[in-house]
C-alpha cells in the first residue's frame, strides 16, 4: 500500500532503522551529543534564534506557544480545521479571541488582518497556518507578518509551519513562533513537534507559563541539549537521520525544489483529465481535489490500486481527496498515483483511460530537470 495522506507520512526504511538500534536512556552524554547534533541541523533547516523540542505533536506545540507568547488576545485566522484550533486553544486556556474566518479553500488577506489589529488593540499574538491541511490552502504569513509588525512589533506571530517546514522556503524575518511536526515533511511517525522561535519572542515569554508546555524551562534545559522532561529519545535519533539525509542528498534546497515540481506536475495531470483544485492557492504541501466522486475515487484507489490518499473533514468531508506532496517521493510512485486516478475515472465511467495523466505529470516534471542540464 502507497501511503499518500498528508500526514502521518511515510518512514523511509533509513530512519526506521536508525529507529531500531538500541534505545538510549535521555540523561546520558551519548543521547545529549544525538539531541546537541539534531538541534544543530534544526537550526539550519529553520533559521530560527532558538529550536525547540517537545515530545508532542503539533496540537501540543501549538498550545505552548499560545500560552507562552498570548498574555491578553489573539487573533486566529480560521479557514480549516487548524486554525480553528488555534482559536479554542485560546478559549481554552482562558485567553481572548478574535477570529477571521473563511471558506476553507480562500486564504486570509493580509487587509483583513491588518483592519482586525487595528480594531482590537489588546491583541498581542496572530496565529495563522502556513499551510492549512484541512482543504490544502496556502496563506500569504509572510505578507501578514511584515503588516503586522509594521503596526506593532510587540505582537507575536505564530506560524503554523507543520505541513509547510521542510516544503518550502518559508521567510521568518517577521515570524516570531515557527513550528514544525515530525509526521509530516519530516518523514517520521507522530510524536514530534518542533518551535522555532526569535528572540524577540523568547523576551515576551519571559518565565514562561504553563507547567509541561512551559517554553521557559524547556530553552533553559535544551541549551544544555537536554529536555525538562522525558526526551522521546527514538524520535531523535530518527530526527537527526532525517536532517542527515537531506543534506547528503543535496540539502535542503533541493528538497524544496523537487517539492515543488512535483506539487505542480501532480496538479497539471489531474487538471488535465478534468478534476478540480480545491484552494484558490494551493500549498505545496498536498494536491487537493474537489469532485463529487471523491468517496468512491478514494475507496478505488485503495482497494484497486492499494494507494491510500486522505478526504475532507467537517462539511468537506465525501467532497475532497488529498494527496502528499512532502518528503522524499519517487517520481515513478507520483506517476502511479495519478495513474490510478485516471484509471479510477475510467471505472466509474467519467472517461475513457488514455494515459493522460501520467504523460502530463512526466512532460511537466521532468522538462525542468531536462532545462537545467541544457543550461
Amino acid at each position: 500500500m502507497l501511503l499518500f495522506t498528508p500526514g502521518p507520512t511515510p518512514v523511509p526504511e533509513f530512519a526506521r532503522v536508525e529507529m531500531a538500534c538500541e534505545t538510549l536512556h535521555h540523561r546520558t552524554a551519548e543521547f545529549e551529543a544525538i539531541f546537541a547534533d539534531t538541534r544543530e541541523l534544526l537550526f539550519k533547516l529553520l533559521s530560527t534564534d532558538e529550536v525547540i523540542i517537545l515530545a508532542s505533536t503539533g496540537t501540543g506545540a501549538m498550545e505552548a506557544a499560545v500560552t507562552n507568547l498570548c498574555h491578553d488576545t489573539l487573533l486566529s485566522v480560521n479557514s480549516g480545521k487548524f486554525g480553528e484550533r488555534f482559536g479554542k486553544i485560546a478559549l481554552a486556556c482562558g485567553l481572548k479571541n478574535v477570529e477571521i474566518k473563511n471558506e476553507w479553500d480562500t486564504p486570509v488577506s493580509v487587509e483583513a488582518v491588518v483592519k482586525a489589529v487595528k480594531n482590537n488593540p489588546n491583541i498581542d499574538a496572530v496565529a495563522v497556518q502556513i499551510s492549512e491541511s484541512a482543504g490544502g490552502l496556502r496563506h500569504p504569513v509572510e505578507e501578514i507578518a511584515k503588516a503586522v509588525k509594521e503596526i506593532n512589533p510587540e505582537i507575536m506571530i505564530i506560524a503554523d509551519g507543520i505541513t509547510a517546514v521542510g516544503v518550502e522556503r518559508i521567510d521568518i524575518e517577521n515570524i516570531d513562533c515557527l513550528i514544525a511536526g515530525s509526521q509530516k515533511a519530516l518523514m517520521l511517525p507522530p510524536g514530534l513537534s518542533i518551535l522555532g522561535l526569535s528572540n524577540t519572542a523568547i523576551s515576551k515569554i519571559g518565565k514562561g507559563k504553563g507547567y509541561y508546555l512551559n517554553l521557559a524551562y524547556e530553552i533553559k534545559k535544551q541549551s544544555q541539549n537536554t529536555t525538562a522532561y522525558t526526551a522521546t529519545t527514538t524520535l531523535i535519533i530518527g530526527l537527526r537521520s532525517v536532517l542527515q539525509k537531506i543534506e547528503a542528498n543535496g540539502g535542503i534546497g533541493k528538497l524544496y525544489c523537487d517539492t515543488a515540481r512535483r506539487a505542480k506536475a501532480t496538479r497539471f495531470a489531474l487538471e488535465a483529465i478534468g478534476l478540480h483544485s480545491y484552494p484558490i492557492t494551493p500549498a505545496r504541501s498536498m494536491t487537493t481535489i474537489d469532485d463529487e466522486n471523491a468517496s468512491e475515487i478514494r475507496n478505488l484507489l485503495k482497494i484497486d490500486f492499494s494507494v491510500n490518499v486522505a478526504g475532507g473533514q467537517d462539511h468537506l468531508k465525501g467532497k475532497i481527496f488529498r494527496i502528499n506532496q512532502m518528503g522524499f517521493i519517487e517520481p515513478y510512485e507520483m506517476v502511479w498515483v495519478v495513474n490510478a486516478v485516471e484509471l479510477a475515472l475510467a471505472k466509474l465511467g467519467r472517461r475513457e483511460f488514455d494515459g493522460t495523466a501520467s504523460r502530463v505529470f512526466n512532460e511537466e516534471y521532468f522538462k525542468s530537470i531536462l532545462k537545467k542540464e541544457e543550461k
